[in-house]
């Protein structure tokens, strides 16, 4: 282990460099798992590089709703690569160590990720309900400019987050074991090995938490209240199935994301451990990002016919304009 003396009046050790257990301390399930993680990265590379292409270049996907999908898979795309790389690097090496700082940098660049989605997935709910409930208005109420205002705002809060809250996190006493029973820096397990007084930053962790957690889930449910009243006013089936089509890909999205979420925060104390989260986080981070764009494809003619209408040949379409 890596540890490096510095003058206080204490006289202490700090810790320079973190540990990771990893997702599994089984050595004969090192490659195995590594060939699992790699091909589930590089779906997730594939499809949402897939969509944030075919949003960007076809012109008849230049609408709000596909905006809102182009900015969620550039987040899903981040938060996999913040993660991904440094775990199949692990699962090739003996010695699964990451410095201090990379630490927190990986800390931070996680959190502006999954904060950024959480506010990215409200977002999305209230495009499907101004896009029902107000549909001869959407354009105007769902403007190129209240669009990008939006999507701003998730990314300044995913911003603020990943500033403030690894900032309290290592600004903890580090200076006994260095082991993080996880495969990325992650806030509970690094917590757990500080030897200082956490309740300052569990309670900033929690509040941050807390209000992101609740805040979006309530834009989420009031959006989801109004468009089903909007549905069940509409007469014919056929209207009603169009209309519940326009949301389905985004509420199975929903419902995977915060139920994962939700999984892990609502667990009774007694049944809770660092295990459970490992797997849950490993849900979140990686799997989530590499089911989003089949959610959000499969089932949508537009990006079907947006798919076939993309050409094999990308110098091809350049050349025509």
């Amino acid at each position: 282990m890596n540890f490096q003396t510095y003058t206080a009046p204490e006289n202490i050790t700090r810790v320079t460099e973190f540990i990771f257990m990893g997702v599994s301390d089984r050595p004969e399930l090192q490659i195995p798992l590594f060939f699992v993680f790699l091909v589930i990265y590089g779906l997730t590379v594939v499809g949402n590089l897939g969509i944030i292409t075919l949003t960007g270049v076809d012109s008849r996907l230049q609408t709000p709703m596909y905006f809102f999908l182009r900015h969620l898979a550039i987040i899903n795309l981040g938060n996999s690569t913040v993660i991904a790389p440094k775990m199949l690097t692990n699962f090739l090496v003996k010695k699964k160590t990451t410095f201090y700082y990379e630490c927190a940098t990986q800390m931070g660049g996680f959190l502006f990720f999954i904060v950024a989605e959480v506010f990215m997935l409200a977002v999305m709910a209230y495009d499907r309900c101004v896009a029902i409930c107000n549909r001869l208005l959407y354009m105007v109420v769902v403007s190129p400019q209240i669009c990008l205002l939006l999507v701003s705002i998730a990314y300044v809060y995913g911003f603020s987050t990943a500033i403030v809250v690894p900032s309290c996190v290592f600004s903890m006493s580090y200076c006994s074991s260095n082991v993080i029973n996880h495969f990325y820096c992650d806030i509970v397990p690094l917590l757990a090995l500080s030897c200082s007084d956490t309740y300052f930053p569990e309670t900033v962790v929690f509040i941050s938490a807390a209000t992101n957690l609740v805040l979006s889930v309530i834009i989420v449910l009031v959006s989801y209240f109004n468009i089903v009243l909007s549905i069940l006013r509409i007469h014919s089936p056929e209207g009603r199935k169009k209309a519940f089509s326009t949301c389905a890909s985004h509420m199975t999205a929903v419902t995977v994301f915060y139920g994962t979420l939700l999984f892990m925060y609502l667990q009774p104390k007694t049944d809770h451990s660092l295990d459970t989260d490992k797997m849950a986080s490993v849900f979140y981070t990686l799997v989530i990002p590499m089911l989003n764009p089949m959610i959000y494809s499969l089932r949508n003619k537009d990006v079907i016919a947006a798919f076939k209408r993309f050409p094999p040949n990308p110098c091809y379409s350049f050349k025509l304009e």
